[in-house]
């Protein structure tokens, strides 16, 4: 199974609620044959411009793992989902998320950066 980064805009009607269409989500991926490796609700935002007629949007941040045939189910699903304003579905690039890892690490070590520095 592939990890992929799924970003899920729902509907902000939605957001009194929001367990109903998450389950939704979820379900759609279990079905498909995924994985979920964790989840974040990033909050309600106001898009960059309207979508669907729609100013604001809840989104929801998912890490997946997904057998090879998948994505296509849930991109077929997804489209013609009503809670779902846009989502975006990507494959991770290792070499990116070993990059990024390391840059947290110096980051959260200010002092060891600053020794190398002065060496």
């Amino acid at each position: 199974m592939k990890e992929y980064e799924l970003t899920v805009l729902i509907h902000p009607d939605l957001e009194v609620d929001l367990e109903t269409p998450l389950n939704k989500i979820r379900g759609i991926i279990t079905k498909a044959g995924g994985e979920i490796v964790s989840e974040d609700n990033w909050g309600k935002k106001k898009l960059a411009y309207r979508i669907k007629k729609e100013d604001f949007a809840v989104y929801v941040y998912f890490d997946i793992k997904l057998p090879a045939d998948a994505p296509i189910k849930i991109s077929g699903i997804f489209n013609i989902t009503d809670e779902i304003l846009r989502y975006l579905l990507v494959k991770v690039d290792e070499k990116n998320r070993k990059i990024l890892e390391e840059a947290k690490l110096n980051a959260a070590s200010p002092e060891k950066a600053d020794a190398e520095e002065k060496e």
